[in-house]
């Protein structure tokens, strides 16, 4: 990449111990080819890139075809099946919801083009999106008719919401600290926050090693086991009520991990070895409960 900004860490960004250890290097396969080293707290578990892309430095790794969560274009087969499922988690995702029994509110944090968010629209919820991605943000305001906030402190500050939802994009946030006491701040009294991560110590991860596309580096800056969550959890007085496998997760980034590790492969092979792999992931999570990604569902106290 042409912008070389780093920026190195000293403390843990969710415990702030100084005490990690280097855990992985992993190269970003779908942008720069560059080499990123992870590290592993030994307090709270968390797991993150160390040193880093300033948050000034991180957009042009952003900038690839594949990024489907910025774009409505079905221009390939990996695309088209991503928009498919994606449907299918729209509706999944709003029954979630709205079985929490919160006011029919709700923010979603790194909304993309608005899909989600245009679905509980005509449910009759009041809905309001973050989307740091300019081209995402102008697409989602245009489906909404609402103006979506490019960053979440640049919320109105009276703005409060039942349920806070933030689908793979904690793991984005750069001020994590600071983000999730905006987030808090936002949420009603009794409210809920739903967080979907991937979860590196699953089968699908194990299988690929570096070449696991939940890595996602530098994009994806740190990496949440259920004992990181729950420090979060504790630190940030919420309770976690709930913890969902999301089943889909496990094909999706086996087929991503399939094109990284065996790159001149046939597309039908890489296909079928990814289904398979995925299949295992799932299979082998349904007996240990470690799934490709999970979902926590946390409550206010």
């Amino acid at each position: 990449m042409e912008n070389k900004q780093k920026e190195r860490l000293t403390k843990c960004p969710l415990c702030k111990s100084g005490l990690f250890l280097n855990h992985i290097e992993v190269t970003d396969y779908a942008v720069s080819k560059e080499t990123f080293i992870l590290c592993k707290c030994t307090q709270c578990q968390l797991v993150f890139t160390n040193p880093r892309p300033s948050e000034d430095a991180i957009q042009p790794y952003y900038d690839f075809p594949e990024y489907y969560s910025h774009g409505n274009e079905n221009k390939s087969l990996t695309s088209f099946l991503y928009s498919q499922v994606r449907k299918i988690a729209i509706k999944n995702k709003y029954k979630l919801v709205d079985s929490l029994n919160s006011s029919h509110s709700i923010l979603d944090i790194g909304c993309g083009t608005g899909d989600f968010l245009s679905y509980l629209q005509k449910q009759g919820w009041q809905v309001q999106g973050i989307e740091p991605n300019k081209k995402a943000r102008h697409q989602a305001q245009e489906k909404l008719g609402i103006k979506v906030s490019k960053s979440i402190d640049k919320l109105e500050e009276d703005g409060k919401f039942g349920v806070i939802t933030l689908f793979h994009v904690l793991e984005h946030i750069h001020s994590l600290k600071k983000g999730l006491k905006y987030i808090i701040k936002s949420l009603l009294s009794n409210g809920y926050i739903l967080i979907a991560v991937p979860n590196h110590e699953s089968q699908d991860a194990k299988n690929y090693g570096a070449y696991w596309a939940g890595w996602d580096v530098p994009r994806h800056l740190y990496h949440f086991n259920d004992a990181s969550i729950e420090y979060l959890a504790q630190k940030y007085d919420l309770q976690l009520v709930d913890k969902k496998p999301m089943v889909f997760d496990s094909y999706y980034v086996s087929l991503l991990s399939e094109k990284y590790q065996n790159p001149k492969s046939s597309i039908v092979s890489t296909y079928m070895k990814s289904i398979m792999q995925g299949y295992k992931s799932n299979q082998a999570a349904g007996k240990s409960g470690i799934y490709s990604s999970n979902l926590y569902i946390l409550q206010k106290k």
